[in-house]
C-alpha cells in the first residue's frame, strides 16, 4: 500500500503539474476531496482546478520536484521543490518575468487510489518576495 501511495503523489505531481493534464486531477482527486494551505480551503476536484489554472496559467513552465516521500498506512508525506517563472497574469497582478524556487511539504491521505485529503505548506511567502509583491 505504502508504495503504491508513494506512486499516486509522484505521479500526481509529474501529471498534474509539471506535464500541465489537468484532467488528471479528476483522476487523482476524490469527489470529496479535500486540500488544505493552498489559499482556501479545496472542497472538490472542480475548486482544486480554479486554483490550479490560475497557478499554473501564472507559472507555465513550473516544476516540481519531488525530493523525498516517507509513507505509512495511507498517508504519504512529500517534500519538494518548485521552479518556475512568472509569465502569466493570473495570480490578479501583472506577470513580473521574475524566476521563483521555492519549496514545500505536503502531507496526503490516500483511499481508493485517489487523494482524499492533503495538507500543504509551500514557502509562498519567499515566492512573492521573489516576485516583488511583498
Amino acid at each position: 500500500m505504502s508504495e503504491a501511495n508513494k506512486a499516486l503523489i509522484q505521479r500526481w505531481f509529474e501529471e498534474v503539474w509539471n506535464k500541465g493534464r489537468a484532467e488528471a486531477i479528476e483522476e487523482m482527486f476524490a469527489a470529496d476531496g479535500i486540500a488544505h494551505g493552498l489559499g482556501d480551503t479545496v472542497l472538490d476536484p472542480g475548486a482544486y482546478r480554479e486554483f490550479y489554472t490560475a497557478f499554473r496559467g501564472a507559472f507555465p513552465d513550473i516544476v516540481v520536484t519531488v525530493e523525498d516521500m516517507v509513507a505509512e498506512g495511507d498517508k504519504v508525506a512529500a517534500r519538494c521543490r518548485v521552479s518556475a517563472k512568472h509569465t502569466g497574469d493570473t495570480l490578479g497582478f501583472a506577470a513580473t518575468q521574475s524566476p521563483v524556487e521555492f519549496t514545500g511539504i505536503t502531507i496526503v491521505r490516500i483511499a481508493d487510489g485517489k487523494i482524499v485529503e492533503a495538507w500543504n505548506n509551500f514557502d509562498f511567502m519567499k515566492m512573492n518576495k521573489q516576485l516583488g509583491v511583498l
